[in-house]
């Protein structure tokens, strides 16, 4: 039996869709560039902090500006700069069709919710702005704890703060090695696609079905 979930945020829960009309820039690679797991094309002098890069707002600021320059050559750095600013905005973040359906499900049935995220901004805001902010019992931020996925640490913490042992534990995500981390102290894993929200419509209620947890009000 499950008796707690924990979500990843990005590309799980929300995908960013940022609103880049009339700039010189291809906006997918510019959400993946912002978004993916993997590492970018990076210059050398970045990839070390690259595995820091969400422990730290400037570090975040410094790598990520170059993993856009590097994606986007010949485009200016003010516009680069605009654009990044764009992740801190919560009306560019999109919940997955079924994300306040899977909460809200989770809530009723009593199980407790974390938000585990490599993350180096309050990312609650985007949870205020789609009504969803209460549905979490904890938030597990990884520059404000100090420690990143696929860590063992970060989940163990999860686990502490929302009061269940880890192998009574579904940790949901979309990258299989920071997120299935979670697996090394005893969690369930499910891995949910990075894709957008139209092309993922009931990821996360099956990936819980899945686990044995039915989500109340879910047709499909």
């Amino acid at each position: 039996m499950i008796h707690g979930v924990l979500f990843d945020f990005s590309g799980t829960l929300f995908h960013f869709e940022p609103d880049i009309d009339g700039q010189p820039l291809d906006r997918a690679r510019l959400i993946d560039t912002l978004t993916s797991p993997i590492t970018p094309n990076l210059p050398s002098e970045h990839l070390e902090a690259w595995h820091r890069r969400d422990l730290d707002p400037a570090i975040h600021r410094a790598v990520y500006l170059a993993a856009l320059s590097a994606a986007h050559p010949g485009v200016a750095t003010d516009v680069l700069e605009s654009v990044y600013e764009l992740v801190f905005r919560p009306e560019f973040w999109m919940p997955y069709p079924d994300t306040i359906l899977a909460l809200r499900g989770l809530r009723q049935a009593g199980i407790p919710i974390g938000v585990v995220s490599n993350i180096a901004f309050d990312i609650r805001g985007v949870f205020a702005r789609s009504g969803m902010a209460e549905l979490v019992d904890a938030y597990v931020l990884s520059y404000v704890v100090g420690v990143m996925k696929p860590d063992p640490a970060i989940f163990r913490t999860a686990c502490a703060r929302i009061g269940v042992r880890p192998e009574k534990t579904l940790m949901i995500g979309d990258s299989e090695d920071a997120d299935g981390g979670a697996t090394a102290i005893g969690c369930r894993f499910a891995t949910v696609d990075r894709i957008p929200p139209r092309d993922r419509p009931n990821a996360l209620v099956t990936a819980l079905a899945a686990h044995g947890v039915q989500i109340t009000g879910y047709e499909g």
